[in-house]
């Protein structure tokens, strides 16, 4: 029986080349690299996204709502692709077998197909599946012409309805390139990225990091969530002023249209605004901002956030670096009391936030019968077998063929 349709953002997250990277390699092994990828991947996208389905060598998954904020979107499917890049890495560089289903691992690659619209929940032998016309579109555009057309191999297209649900003005701006596909439902135009050279940029990446031994104030606290929903309450513009004393509303400035390096914040106190900018942004990880500090003749100072996941939730801690003339670490001595007191009550105000709001998307997953990505039992790294269908000569070129060049 299908219930009411409602808004949603279906995502498919799939690993390209994985059919003829199977085709000539060990199953024991390929199935525990493809399990391990896999869920490497719907660990990546949870728990802004619940999984709808596995379906081989992809993962579906979905968020229901009218809307979708575009930079955290598009900050957890780069953020996606690059646990999947840094995976692959890990395992070669952990593995020292040489059957062809380790060696040939860098064959491998990921895409996704991203779009908007209604669907139904309908049970099937008590599991929920999503039905409807669009999640046919979702599934259409798997088959596309983007690498032939545009070159690119990794890549995330969103289409036209998403990019509309994302409030992205400007999708070339933000680095897209505009594409469309004709499928049997009609012609859908959208936008593309291109996740390879997305993971270059990040790869080249200045870091601004305040380190603990640069520190000179730091608050660590235990929230009740992990890394992504408290980044989306800590970062969001919208959700600020839900907890932040005396913040009545956050103007945020991209000049890409998605929230970054190089973004400002005016963060309004009645008619006073404190200005941030964002100057490093690795979601789910660390963000680093540069603020002034609202006293006449107040100082510039750096500050990073740091996210890390542990049993109780999220780990957070906020470094302010020491500054370099001594005039100005006076006046941070000065202030840190009054500020610290702030940031103390801040977080008793969010505590109650995250807590309901993971409560509630574990409710939600849990009432939709979620599935949970397979387990690998990681034997291509404590059990290697000897290829039996092609020479080290022959896997050896196949890499150098899968390479860039």
């Amino acid at each position: 029986m299908l219930n009411r349709p409602e808004p949603a953002c279906l995502v498919i997250a799939d690993i390209s080349g994985y059919t003829s990277y199977i085709a000539g390699t060990e199953l024991e092994h390929s199935q525990d690299i493809l399990a391990d990828l896999i869920s490497t991947v719907v660990g990546a996208l949870r728990p802004l996204f619940r999984l709808a389905k596995l379906e081989g060598d992809a993962a579906f998954v979905y968020a229901p709502g009218e809307t979708i904020d575009g930079s955290t979107l598009q900050d957890a499917i780069e953020g996606c692709y690059f646990a999947f890049r840094r995976r692959l890495r890990d395992i070669r560089q952990a593995s020292t077998c040489e059957c062809n289903a380790c060696l040939l691992i860098p064959n491998l690659d990921l895409k996704f197909v991203g779009h908007h619209g209604l669907v139904a929940h309908q049970r099937i032998l008590g599991r929920d599946e999503l039905a409807g016309a669009d999640v046919i579109v979702a599934h259409r555009l798997l088959k596309n012409t983007i690498v032939e057309g545009l070159g690119v191999p990794a890549y995330a297209f969103y289409s036209g309805d998403l990019v509309a649900a994302m409030g992205l003005a400007d999708p070339a701006a933000a680095g897209l390139v505009a594409h469309a596909e004709q499928i049997d439902l009609g012609e859908v135009r959208g936008w593309v990225r291109d996740l390879e050279a997305a993971w270059q940029a990040e790869s080249r990446r200045v870091r601004v990091f305040v380190e603990p031994t640069d520190a000179v104030w730091s608050i660590e606290t235990i929230l009740p969530g992990p890394p992504a929903i408290v980044w989306d309450w800590i970062t969001s513009p919208a959700r600020r002023p839900k907890w932040q004393q005396g913040v009545d509303i956050v103007h945020e400035a991209a000049p890409t249209g998605r929230r970054g390096p190089g973004t400002t914040n005016h963060c309004m106190h009645g008619k006073r605004a404190s200005i941030e900018e964002i100057v490093d942004w690795r979601p789910y990880e660390y963000f680093t901002l540069r603020f002034q500090v609202p006293v006449p003749g107040g100082p510039k100072l750096t500050m990073t956030d740091t996210f890390e996941a542990i049993d109780q939730g999220t780990r957070h801690i906020s470094r302010i670096e020491r500054p370099r003339r001594l005039k100005d670490r006076a006046m941070v001595g000065m202030i840190t009391p009054l500020f610290g007191g702030q940031i103390r009550a801040d977080i008793r105000a969010l505590i109650p936030l995250i807590a309901e709001d993971a409560a509630r998307r574990r409710a939600a997953g849990s009432e939709a019968g979620e599935p949970e990505p397979p387990v690998s039992a990681e034997r291509f790294l404590r059990e290697p077998v000897r290829s039996a269908d092609a020479t080290g000569a022959d896997v050896e070129s196949a890499v150098s063929e899968s390479l860039p060049h």
